[in-house]
């Protein structure tokens, strides 16, 4: 890990080259040599890669969303993959995000900046290492990003949970402060808003209470988080190159379209074409929702299959890309809200989150006519009910909707991925992602070759890509 502390500053997405690097002494190697307010930058850059980029795209792979046609991902999609499969992927979350934010906090408490200041850098601290532990389990956390430190110690995935948590609440509280906000334009998802910063925290806190089935804690915290969509975390992107969308880039620009396409299963829950779905029994619409504006802005059918909608939809290139969302903490307060208060609580929240969709939702430039979401009762889910054909109980019904509805929300994004593993166990109601091939689901991500060669206290043995990690074990 000590060769995985240098400070490196990614351009693009929402900037240009030389926006960023403004100002900067040019040495790579020399965080010191940077205003608080660059590094900023170069963390959030860092995140939307980890968070929107080839890890958000591996883990679609293995959790049913994109299927692997060709070269590199048709191996990924057979579960062929090497350890040296992800060292960029680690090098995404410790470098480029995780070391990017320590420097931030350092140097702004070098130039007399605290209060949001640093609990932006605390926020974006918590996010990456809470997203790695989720894909990988044990990870280095007390250690990581300590140049003098040659070995970082992994510490187990509950521990990091815990110590995620902590950091959130530091966070809040640094937040909360009001002062010491970062020069205007470092920050380029708020512009250093304190509000939309604490929102987001008390969402990641409930985001991971999820992954941990802390249910109660997860409800609580999503009561105190994202508000409102102007409050959600989204990935800013620009009309060149060096600023697209993500999957943009890599579905229209860089040739890999013909790699990837967007897998039967995924598409057949909201394709509204019963002649062109791949298996229209798995469609979700009926008498009171309409998915054809929701399958219209995820993607195009093109001659290679049905992907990602790079013209005006999801991959657009200048489409934000989505991080910490308002949908997710619709979604966590129906799951969470039904696990702990009950059917009424569930079904509440559930038709919260269906009339956001109903007024377009995160779906941009939906057709009106194309969207219908009309909200549920209960009645839908007794025995025969519109939701309940095969006769489960009331409450089965209704948790089997909000984990699809959170499947098809999190189309993407890396909570998908998290969410077939925390439900595999709930057997009636989980969401029908069935293996690629064999028998079993990817349960995590591989340690990188880099840490396999330079740091003696990676986990041994070494789990496999089908081993359960602590919390899904």
């Amino acid at each position: 890990m000590k060769r995985l502390i240098y400070l490196f500053f990614l351009t693009g997405l929402a900037f240009s080259c030389s926006d960023l690097v403004d100002g900067i002494n040019q040495d790579p190697n020399n965080p010191t040599s940077a205003s608080y307010q660059y590094i900023l930058t170069g963390a959030e850059v860092g995140n939307i890669i980890v968070q929107s980029g080839e890890t958000a795209r591996r883990a679609g792979i293995f959790c049913g969303y994109y299927t692997g046609i060709d070269r590199q991902h048709e191996g990924f999609s057979q579960y062929s993959l090497t350890t040296s499969d992800f060292n960029s992927l680690w090098y995404d979350v410790y470098v480029d995000t995780y070391r990017n934010a320590l420097e931030t906090e350092r140097a702004a408490e070098e130039e007399g900046v605290g209060g949001v200041t640093k609990g932006i850098t605390q926020v974006l601290q918590a996010q990456v290492l809470g997203t790695a532990a989720s894909l990988y389990g044990a990870i280095p956390f007390d250690d990581a990003g300590k140049i003098e430190v040659e070995n970082p110690r992994y510490e187990d995935q509950l521990a990091v949970y815990g110590k995620v948590q902590s950091l959130l609440d530091e966070a809040i509280q640094n937040l909360q402060s009001g002062t010491g906000r970062p020069a205007s334009g470092s920050d380029i998802y708020f512009d250093g808003a304190p509000t939309s910063w604490m929102e987001v925290a008390y969402t990641l806190k409930a985001r991971f209470y999820m992954h941990t089935r802390e249910y109660a804690n997860a409800y609580m915290a999503a009561g105190n988080g994202i508000s409102a969509m102007s409050n959600a975390m989204y990935a800013p992107h620009g009309a060149g190159n060096e600023e697209s969308n993500l999957s943009y880039l890599f579905f229209a620009v860089e040739v890999r379209g013909a790699d990837l396409i967007t897998s039967d299963f995924m598409a057949s829950l909201i394709h509204p074409d019963a002649a062109a779905s791949p298996d229209f029994n798995n469609y979700r619409g009926n008498a009171k929702t309409d998915e054809t504006g929701r399958f219209n802005f995820y993607f195009l059918t093109n001659s290679i299959g049905i992907q990602p909608n790079t013209a005006d939809g999801f991959a657009a290139q200048t489409a934000p890309a989505p991080l910490v969302t308002f949908e997710e903490n619709l979604l966590i307060l129906a799951e969470a809200g039904f696990r702990t208060q009950g059917f009424n609580t569930g079904l509440g929240h559930l038709n919260d989150f269906r009339a956001f969709m109903a007024g377009g939702g995160y779906l941009a430039n939906a057709d009106p006519a194309q969207v219908l979401y009309d909200p549920y009762t209960p009645e839908d889910f007794a025995g025969g009910g519109m939701e309940n054909p095969d006769g489960l109980s009331a409450d089965d019904a209704l948790l089997r909707e909000i984990l699809e509805e959170r499947y098809v929300t999190f189309f993407g994004q890396i909570e998908g991925f998290n969410d077939t593993r925390r439900t595999q166990k709930d057997t009636g109601v989980r969401v029908r992602v069935q293996p690629n091939t064999g028998s079993e689901l990817p349960q995590r991500f591989l340690y990188p070759q880099t840490e396999i060669d330079r740091n003696d206290n990676v986990p041994a043995p070494i789990p496999g890509l089908f081993q359960p990690t602590q919390v899904n074990g």
